[in-house]
């Protein structure tokens, strides 16, 4: 009499029904296969890599935020546009009558707002550039010297106004080239209010004369304008001396 055959459903020894020893049988965990290794330290690496120079990534972020600004931007396009009205106030003043020296205060209130908006968005924005540095205050002295001195030419303004604001607004302006290297000199409150009151009294002198502007309240403002111009000059040398006379 034979033995029967036994029953593959029956429980074997390690409790899971048809488990066999690790012979590749339907119940043994497979080995790890060669190909599917653990990454390798290149993989690693590149992997890190590609994840830092994907956008929005933190040092992609970093490095977006270091590069300089260009050349062109709304900045430096707001400085040349200051330059090339200089021209037009120019001829628009000397050519006389209303409807010219109206013309002639348009385009110098437009080019004193360009001045008023390029620093203010170069700063704000960060388009800072070398171009920038030097252009801005070579517009705004071509603005301003051009005004006074075609009125002084036209006979509206007295010439030796003229000269002492050019002296120091171009003397200024060549002392602070001459301490670039130590540092810049910040604009003080009193430069900013020079600045205003020489647009205010610039464009009462450019109004029309048939508009019936009393020429004493023009006088009081140039005046004001010619005061704040020399202190705040004074005020800039003295900076400059302290700032040369420290250590490098």
């Amino acid at each position: 009499m034979s033995t029967p055959a036994p029953d593959s459903r029956l429980p074997h020894a390690d409790g899971a029904p048809g488990a066999v020893g690790p012979t590749g049988a339907p119940g043994a965990a497979a080995p790890a296969a060669p190909g599917a290794a653990a990454p390798s330290g290149a993989q690693s690496a590149q992997s890190a890599q590609s994840a830092q120079s994907a956008p929005g990534a933190p040092g992609a972020a970093e490095d977006d935020k270091a590069a300089p600004p260009g050349l062109v931007n709304v900045a430096n396009a707001l400085t040349v546009a200051r330059i090339c009205l200089v021209p037009v106030f120019v001829v628009c003043l000397a050519a006389g009558g209303t409807w010219w020296r109206l013309a002639a205060l348009a385009a110098f209130g437009a080019a004193s707002l360009t001045d008023l908006l390029d620093g203010e968005l170069a700063r704000r924005r960060g388009l800072v550039t070398d171009f920038g540095k030097i252009a801005d205050p070579i517009a705004d002295k071509a603005l301003t010297g051009a005004a006074l001195i075609t009125l002084s030419v036209i006979g509206e303004l007295p010439v030796w106004v003229t000269a002492l604001i050019l002296f120091r607004e171009l003397g200024i302006t060549a002392l602070r080239f001459a301490v670039i290297k130590r540092g810049v000199i910040a604009a003080s409150q009193g430069g900013k209010l020079k600045t205003l009151l020489q647009i205010i009294a610039i464009c009462l002198y450019v109004l029309p004369p048939s508009f019936g502007l009393p020429a004493l309240i023009k006088e009081v403002v140039m005046g004001a304008a010619l005061v704040v111009t020399l202190v705040t000059g004074a005020d800039y040398v003295i900076r400059a001396v302290r700032m040369m006379q420290k250590p490098a």
